[in-house]
């Protein structure tokens, strides 16, 4: 079997070759499905091991201190060769996995089965490895509903818990976390979900928004000054009830940090491992209660718990680490702690030497890197619709270009009355070329709008490359096709929505995308970039607790003989225009739904359709056909934080919070993000800088789109995830 290993002198890491170990009593054998890399723990040895001696020695004055122990002890001939030896040896990494029993042995017989998916901990029994064997007290089973990939994650998610329990966190407390890295995102998650309000710190600001997105109410850089005024506000000026100390590295400013923030005999939980200079006078004014966590909980590094199997009685040790492992898993089950979006790549096992190379470089940024291992049958079921998003290298730079040289495919009433008028007036876009199944659309194209030709030729015109940028608005059912032959074609393509009307047809276009590098595309959401609603969102200010959202689409009834009722070749109604709503809400909340509930009317013409978030933020959209045209065509309310955020139909908006704001009674039109949107797409282009709307958003918000229907028919809620 293969197993990864390090030599610590040399820091060579491999794909070994290793005997498969025995079943032993009181344990069982597990083939490894997906093992999680630890980017803070595991990635500090790997990088000690590039290290010089001299570089290995300071890094670990403890070991160091051993040596010199040794040497008075022994002699410094027998400490060295005893010393090489041991750097000189192959040693394992990892500590976390998720697996599946394939023996059990002699003592568990009725307690465990093969095939029983199981999460796995301990640095030597939850190796990266294909097959490792655990004793009891190390895995637990895995509950219904919970993926694989997911399991892997129960050991940091214990470290984290621990350290939790560490803080003792009451309903109502306020906690500061410092680093937010992998255990960070967990401490935060868990604080969360135990009423706590969380502040974080890191100086990686894309950790803030994420830590944000599930479940801190602020986050910021250590200096920006933000954090200190997050505290002041949320605490009436007193000051944390805990600090979580999960940074790692050499500043002593975790430390100092905490003492600053932390109220009178507040408590301060080390989890990580950094620098602990602690300022005397700082902590003794305060007199702050210093505590340290052990790693997953009681029962580490004890052997008659770990490997002889003696359990705790749960009178004495209510939370032992094996029942934090049961208890971070429950969680995940519950939908209480989300990690799908700390998983940052996963990584073939057989690509193992490589990943850990780009982490240790630099090259891959990640809070969470898993191995997911061939041929192993789980039993277990992924999310209903989920779509693997490409981890590509982005094609675009910094260099900018001239004008961009457009062709449209599809020249009809939207984007001749939306989008061309826009475009034409621009002097840095060139209309290059129409392509219409029509010529006379073609023409009428041409001289509305000054474009150089039209065409019928769709191939010719990808292929040629005199084109920098395609926009596809056409109907619906050749959105997808298209979009994939464009990028394919190394064309930056602008969609309008929907992307796709199947998973099938998502995950084409995605295909595309990692088959080409080519990444530059964005779908026609252009409700996020009205003028109106960023003014009133501004005016709302940022959002601490979760949120309710409501929006009406007062949609009416489609004229007869519109092409959108050819639900059979061009999708659902729904499925056509919902994308815009759903990435609205989605933007309005800062996060990418994670689950969709829809019910219908029996003519499934009018629907109600619940979208949840990351944070606990939910959303309905009231799409109905059967409303009265006299009243606005869509409507919104945002209710959190103690205020109110009322937009009627890109016309008017109001804000209402300690103090009233209500805009303009005489707008010069509803606006609803045409214009900005363009603007957004050509000045990517131009600039090579990135899209306007992340990739893993316009995915999710298809996904969402999409699992409507599917909500409808089995009349239950679907997961939606994009997990690569």
């Amino acid at each position: 079997m293969k197993q990864v290993v390090q030599n610590y002198k040399s820091g060579e890491l491999a794909l070994l070759d290793v005997e498969v170990p025995a079943c032993k009593p009181g344990g069982v054998l597990v083939r490894t499905a997906f093992s999680l890399i630890s980017t803070g723990t595991e990635m500090m040895k790997v990088s000690e091991a590039s290290m010089s001696m001299l570089g290995k020695a300071r890094s670990r004055p403890d070991q160091v201190a051993k040596v010199v122990q040794s040497v008075a002890a022994n002699g410094v001939g027998a400490t060295y060769r005893k010393v090489m030896n041991r750097l000189d040896s192959y040693t394992p990494l990892g500590y976390s996995l998720c697996g599946v029993v394939v023996e059990v042995g002699p003592g568990l017989e009725g307690t465990v089965d093969v095939g029983d998916l199981v999460a796995c901990a301990g640095n030597e029994h939850a190796l990266h490895s294909e097959l490792n064997w655990v004793p009891k007290n190390l895995y637990t089973r895995v509950p219904a509903g919970v993926a694989p990939r997911h399991a892997s994650f129960a050991t940091v998610g214990a470290i984290a818990m621990q350290g939790v329990r560490r803080g003792e966190p009451q309903l109502g407390d306020v906690a500061l976390v410092i680093g937010l890295g992998l255990i960070g995102q967990l401490v935060v998650q868990l604080l969360a979900a135990s009423g706590v309000r969380v502040v974080g710190v890191d100086p990686d600001q894309e950790r803030c928004k994420l830590a944000e997105r599930l479940g801190a109410s602020v986050c910021g850089h250590p200096g920006s000054g933000d954090v200190e005024i997050a505290v002041g506000e949320l605490t009436g000026g007193h000051g944390v009830d805990q600090v979580y100390l999960a940074a790692g590295g050499s500043t002593n400013e975790p430390v100092e940090l905490a003492a600053k923030l932390a109220r009178d005999r507040g408590r301060v939980v080390d989890i990580g491992k950094c620098r602990l200079d602690l300022p005397w006078n700082a902590y003794y004014e305060k007199e702050l209660d210093v505590r340290f966590s052990r790693s997953y909980g009681p029962g580490r590094y004890d052997p008659e718990y770990e490997l002889d199997g003696r359990d705790y009685p749960i009178g004495y040790v209510r939370w032992t680490e094996r029942r934090n492992l049961e208890c971070f898993l429950d969680l995940i089950a519950r939908g209480r702690v989300d990690v799908e979006p700390l998983v940052s790549h996963v990584a073939d096992f057989s690509t193992a030497v490589e990943t850990y190379r780009r982490l240790n470089e630099g090259e891959l940024k990640a809070v969470a890197v898993l191995f997911r291992y061939p041929d192993v049958e789980t039993g277990h079921d992924e999310p209903a619709l989920v779509a693997d998003v490409p981890r590509r290298e982005p094609i675009h730079t910094s260099q900018r270009m001239g004008r961009v040289r457009t062709a449209f495919v599809g020249a009809g009433n939207y984007a001749s009355s939306m989008l061309l008028p826009h475009l034409a007036e621009r002097e840095d876009v060139e209309l290059r070329r129409v392509v219409t199944t029509s010529a006379l659309s073609g023409a009428n194209a041409t001289r509305k709008f000054g474009f150089a030709e039209a065409t019928t030729d769709v191939d010719a015109t990808l292929a040629d490359p005199e084109i920098d940028a395609v926009f596809v608005v056409t109907r619906h059912s050749s959105h997808a096709e298209l979009t994939r032959r464009a990028l394919l074609a190394g064309k930056a393509v602008f969609v309008e929505k929907p992307l796709a009307l199947s998973e099938a047809e998502l995950g084409k276009v995605l295909g595309a995308i990692e088959e080409s590098g080519n990444d530059r595309l964005q779908v026609g959401f252009n409700r996020r970039f009205a003028p109106l609603l960023h003014e009133a969102t501004g005016r709302f200010g940022r959002r601490i607790g979760a949120a309710s959202v409501r929006y009406l689409v007062n949609a009416g009834r489609l004229e007869h003989g519109s092409w959108y009722n050819q639900a059979g070749s061009e999708g659902t109604r729904f499925a056509g225009e919902g994308g815009h709503f759903i990435d609205t809400v989605s933007w309005l909340l800062g996060a990418d739904p994670v689950s969709v509930y829809a019910c219908a009317t029996p003519d499934q013409q009018d629907l109600q359709v619940v979208l949840r978030y990351p944070d606990g933020s939910t959303a309905t959209v009231s799409y109905a056909t059967s409303g009265s045209t006299s009243f606005p065509k869509e409507t919104l309310d945002v209710v959190a934080d103690g205020k109110v955020l009322k937009f009627d139909d890109f016309a008017r908006a109001s804000v209402y919070g300690r103090k009233r704001w209500t805009s303009s009674r005489l707008p010069k039109g509803r606006d609803k993000g045409q214009h900005a949107e363009l603007d957004a797409f050509v000045t990517a282009v131009t600039s090579g800088g990135p899209m306007p709307v992340p990739l893993e958003s316009l995915v999710a918000t298809t996904l969402a789109t999409l699992a409507v229907q599917t909500s409808l028919a089995t009349g239950a809620p679907v997961k939606i995830g994009t997990p690569s």
